[in-house]
């Protein structure tokens, strides 16, 4: 079981953050690309804010698109940036992006912190230089979900992809020893690092600005899935259980299946593509219970519900074994079958009545930015 306590931060840590920024004085973020603000991004921001001065490098950049914080800093991108579409078309570029961080000049730089979940490691930094990447996931594509890509794109990819991918597969495990120390940001992308490049790793969770959210006096009957309507995150499980059990769904999200999962809907269940963040919050912590079917190296939604003070039902593989804690902050099923989340729900309705949403905001508060950048600091030393 894990301790529910938070992890201490103070007058110690403030201490580490003054002996590192003294050891390492010029510091470059270098991040796969910067088109959008999800989870890697929410990492970069808060890197800016254990480093001011650090500058960013990234193959495509796009400023009307991320944060202010961001978008402050100085920010270099690889010739990826000049070729046609690169903006929004970024990943058809993927076999050139190898040769592309190799040209990066990153000459006089103490440190330099990796963002790798697309291809970022692969810089080449001075000797005497710190490399830290920090591991959202190894590739998706080259490794765990090449399968699946490769089923899902035309004729002329698929038949070429066993060739490219076979040599980018190789450069990946060889520029894995270009890095001194690997960070991952759950147990499951812990061993995704073993298993790809054979190198060990630390933990340290993404931050969460669990801050942002709280409780409600109020609950609603209806359970709520939030989400990218994409086939990993697995939107139609929660649609096709719900069908069958019959209670309120309220599915929030965009994405290709959206026409189809509309089709699928019965009529005690909602699909919206979208909701303000205020709006959201307020969905948040008021639902009866958060369905999380997707398998995800981490999984920031449900810590953002936890911090509401509701509990969740998640598929029992990938980072949410990190976050939830069984029979405590919310309910596992352990396949991603209709008949497994529909045991779940069931299972759900009958220990909802012991559970005690301060107990999930507690957990909660383990993955807060204050927790990121001590376990980032502490890394470093």
């Amino acid at each position: 079981m894990l301790n529910l306590l938070p992890i201490a931060s103070g007058e110690d840590d403030d201490a580490l953050l003054a002996s590192v920024r003294q050891r390492y004085r010029k510091v470059a973020i270098v991040h796969y690309w910067l088109v959008t603000m999800r989870g890697g991004e929410r990492v970069i921001e808060r890197l800016l804010h254990l480093f001011p001065g650090a500058d960013i490098f990234t193959h495509v950049y796009d400023e009307s698109r991320v944060s202010r914080t961001i978008a402050q800093a100085k920010v270099t991108t690889s010739f990826i940036q000049r070729l046609p579409g690169a903006a929004r078309h970024y990943q058809k570029y993927l076999p050139l992006m190898p040769m592309a961080l190799e040209q990066l000049d990153l000459r006089g730089y103490d440190l330099v912190i990796s963002s790798e979940s697309g291809p970022a490691k692969g810089v080449i930094t001075d000797p005497d230089a710190m490399h830290l990447c920090y591991v959202h996931s190894p590739m998706r594509y080259l490794w765990d979900h090449y399968h699946q890509y490769r089923e899902s794109t035309g004729a002329f990819n698929r038949a070429i992809m066993p060739f490219l991918f076979h040599r980018l597969r190789t450069w990946d495990v060889a520029s894995a020893s270009r890095v001194d120390r690997y960070v991952a940001n759950s147990r499951f992308i812990q061993r995704r690092i073993g298993r790809a490049w054979d190198k060990p790793s630390t933990v340290v969770h993404p931050p969460v600005d669990v801050s942002l959210f709280s409780p409600s006096a109020q609950i609603d009957q209806n359970y709520l899935w939030v989400g990218q309507l994409v086939p990993y995150k697995r939107p139609d499980l929660a649609v096709e259980a719900f069908n069958r059990l019959g209670l309120p769904l309220l599915v929030v999200g965009e994405g290709p299946m959206a026409p189809a999962l509309r089709r699928m809907a019965g009529p005690n269940v909602t699909i919206i593509p979208r909701l303000d963040f205020a709006s959201l919050r307020a969905h948040y912590a008021r639902c009866r219970g958060f369905v999380f079917t997707a398998e995800e190296d981490f999984g920031i939604v449900p810590v953002e519900v936890m911090a509401s003070g509701r509990p969740v039902i998640a598929f029992g593989k990938g980072g949410a074994l990190d976050s939830i804690v069984d029979q405590q902050t919310g309910l596992f099923f352990s396949e991603q079958t209709v008949d497994s989340l529909i045991d779940a729900v069931s299972r759900f309705e009958d220990w909802l009545p012991s559970f005690d949403p301060a107990v999930a905001v507690l957990q909660a508060s383990r993955f807060s930015p204050a927790v990121f950048d001590s376990g980032i600091l502490r890394s470093l030393m």
